[in-house]
């Protein structure tokens, strides 16, 4: 039995590299030997800041200005292949009546338009590269309600939709599309969710008790899949979403038996 490897893009290009999943990707990358150039409103983290084979730009992904100078370097340092992992986003918590219009606008402007921004940007140079892999964080979300995160969710279904449809139009180039779409993972946006609830102990063992594996799935965990995505073996995986919510959809609803259910755990 041989050890089977995964094939990464040379360069890949991170969005949301200042912490949670975004981050989580980029260190994997390097530590997999791939340049790294990381995409964030917030500076460069420690964690990767003096790494000889990453860069960073301070940008906000919803603004052209800051794709041009990510299509600026990644044109002068890539060579052979190409990667673009899209783990931005931002979340606002409320109901109808309580989140503002200016919430929405900018979630999805940062959401959806962000992630169209940064494709209709790079699409030259996915094309030109030897080999292509675009991997878009969307969210269960978009596919399954969640109270309170009515703009979130519409923002991811509207992102799913786009990028399918992206997919479709430029499958024949050669260039790989997936979505990939976790549930809560102990990163940034569920911790801000965490941090909102009137009781965060309560709510974090509620969530954990959903989850069939009994707890919040790691932000590295996720990372993983997204790698596998991004990397030439997951070839027979084209425009499709991948969900990486350790169990929470596989069924309507999962018991433990303290709900005075039959259900049995070993």
């Amino acid at each position: 039995m041989t050890d089977w490897t995964l094939t990464l893009p040379d360069h890949v290009i991170v969005t949301g590299t200042a912490s949670g999943l975004g981050l989580e990707c980029a260190k994997t990358l390097l530590s997999a030997g791939s340049h790294v150039l990381g995409v964030d409103l917030g500076d460069s983290p420690a964690k990767l800041k003096d790494h000889p084979r990453y860069q960073h730009i301070v940008g906000n992904v919803a603004e052209e200005a800051t794709w041009k100078e990510v299509a600026k370097t990644a044109a002068a340092g890539a060579n052979g292949s190409l990667g673009l992992i899209a783990a931005a986003a931002i979340l606002g918590v409320g109901t109808l009546e309580e989140e503002t219009l200016e919430s929405w606008k900018r979630t999805w402007e940062v959401n959806v338009l962000g992630n169209v921004i940064a494709l209709k940007t790079l699409m030259p140079h996915l094309q030109k590269a030897e080999h292509a892999s675009v991997v878009v964080v969307t969210s269960v979300d978009a596919h399954f309600a969640e109270q309170q995160l009515a703009s979130y969710a519409s923002s991811k279904a509207a992102l799913t939709g786009a990028v399918r449809t992206i997919a479709l139009d430029y499958a024949r180039t050669g260039i790989q599309f997936n979505l990939l779409a976790p549930g809560p993972m102990r990163a940034g946006l569920f911790e801000r969710h965490l941090a909102s609830a009137s009781d965060p102990e309560k709510f974090l063992a509620t969530r954990q008790a959903r989850q069939p594996l009994g707890r919040i799935t790691g932000a590295d965990e996720v990372a993983n899949s997204a790698l596998f995505l991004l990397s030439k073996e997951s070839s027979a995986v084209f425009g499709t979403t991948v969900i990486a919510d350790g169990g929470l959809t596989t069924g309507f609803d999962f018991r433990t038996g303290s709900e005075g259910s039959s259900a049995h755990q070993n």
